[in-house]
């Protein structure tokens, strides 16, 4: 099978748009299938591009026998709306530009966020003539208006009528979680052409590592403390002032530490506030590779995951609590809905209700001054993320969808079968 992947990120960058889709890729190809993926140069989240890479028009390399092509993007931090819309439209229009150029293919899949990626999967079904899969990580619309970076009005209302455009005429739809499909169905989407495909991980990846981890923990302060961490996008979304309130009501016990680790739109404004209060306490990170997130969950007690209180976040699982929970982690769940339901069902951590410092703080100090329990709850979670969200596995069923696909519209696109497999 030829498969065209359509993802505005992808490693080196580390978010989890980045790391689901390359490893699904990687497992395809291993499997014996011909990837491509069109993308960008790697420039997330400070809209500056990483060592090595220029934007160039057309640029190809190949990673984990992947073949990578980036494409030219106006690019821009991942912050404010005029700058960042520009950045995604412009993936839009250079990957339509590129289209002549771009291989034959058996099926193409974009995934959204952004938006305009997922809406590019159209455009090159029409001119490929290939069945679309639109794989769904997160609401859009809907989203840019809970985060406050758009308003409802004409532009959000326009945006509405081309989701519905996209799930109506997409050949499959691929949401990351059981919540979604609701939302979907509602607004023109098949629900027989809908399959869940929950993110994972690669296990082979998340091994612990004691002795570079005591190192972080030194370089940190933070031996012999119970370390708590947030590691993902620190981003509008997230409610990290819930954290620094949880590390002020601590901050005069000597037993705990909070690691915040990443990088987003609201990391800079975090870090004044942590300075401000003279939360000594509490470190940040700053972004870190992909490799080195071993090392930081290995040097974490327990794992916090966060989002602001609002009912579409009841609808989302956070892929860092998949690699929490694969480390062996207890997890503070800051998150209701379908994230809480796992979390309990795997009897991995302790659920708050999201925004509230008191039980955060309290949670993590119930953890600390029980050893036993978190040990418990950690291993708890990963038994269960291995039997149920393990990365291979998922591409696998990952492949299954994609072969159904182009069975059932092979009569809308007669191609060759030559290189369907």
């Amino acid at each position: 099978m030829r498969i065209l992947f359509l993802s505005h990120y992808y490693p080196p960058e580390v978010n989890a748009p980045a790391s689901r889709t390359s490893e699904h890729c990687r497992e395809w190809v291993r499997a014996g299938h011909d990837v491509t993926v069109v993308t960008c140069a790697p420039n997330h989240p400070r809209g500056t591009l990483y060592p090595g890479y220029a934007n160039k028009l057309w640029h190809e390399e190949t990673i984990d026998g992947v073949r990578v092509v980036r494409l030219w993007t106006y690019l821009a931090a991942n912050e404010g709306f005029t700058r960042r819309t520009l950045n995604y439209a412009s993936y839009l229009a250079t990957v339509t530009a590129a289209l002549p150029h771009l291989p034959t293919a058996d099926i193409v899949i974009s995934t959204s966020p952004q938006f305009f990626c997922g809406l590019a999967g159209r455009i090159v079904r029409a001119a490929k003539r290939i069945p679309w899969v639109l794989e769904i990580r997160d609401l859009w619309p809907e989203s840019i208006v809970t985060v406050g970076a758009m308003k409802t009005g004409p532009a959000i209302r326009a945006l509405e009528a081309l989701e519905r455009t996209a799930y109506r005429t997409a050949d499959a739809i691929v949401p990351v979680t059981n919540s979604y499909v609701p939302h979907i169905v509602a607004r023109g989407g098949d629900a027989s052409k809908i399959t869940v495909l929950p993110n994972g991980v690669d296990h082979t990846h998340f091994q612990p590592d004691p002795v570079s981890a005591a190192r972080l923990r030194h370089d940190l302060g933070f031996d012999g403390k119970f370390v708590a961490s947030y590691v993902g996008t620190h981003g509008l979304a997230h409610g990290l002032d819930t954290l620094l309130d949880a590390a002020a009501l601590l901050h005069n016990d000597p037993r705990i530490g909070f690691l915040l680790v990443g990088d987003g739109a609201d990391r800079a404004r975090l870090e004044a506030q942590c300075a401000a209060r003279n939360l000594a306490n509490t470190a940040f990170l700053g972004q870190r590779p992909k490799g080195d997130m071993p090392v930081i969950w290995t040097a974490t007690d327990a794992g916090l995951i966060l989002l602001r209180n609002d009912p579409l976040f009841c609808k989302v699982v956070p892929s860092k609590l998949f690699e929490a929970m694969a480390m062996g982690r207890p997890v503070v769940l800051g998150v209701a809905g379908e994230s809480r339901a796992l979390l309990e069902t795997a009897n991995a951590g302790i659920p708050v209700p999201p925004q509230d410092a008191a039980a955060l703080a309290a949670a993590v100090q119930t953890l600390a001054a029980n050893p036993a329990r978190a040990a418990a709850m950690g291993a708890s979670g990963k038994a269960y993320v291995r039997a149920n969200h393990d990365r291979a596995t998922l591409a696998a069923s990952y492949l299954d969808i994609l072969k159904s696909t182009i069975a059932r519209t092979a009569a809308l696109f007669p191609l060759p079968l030559a290189g369907r497999g």
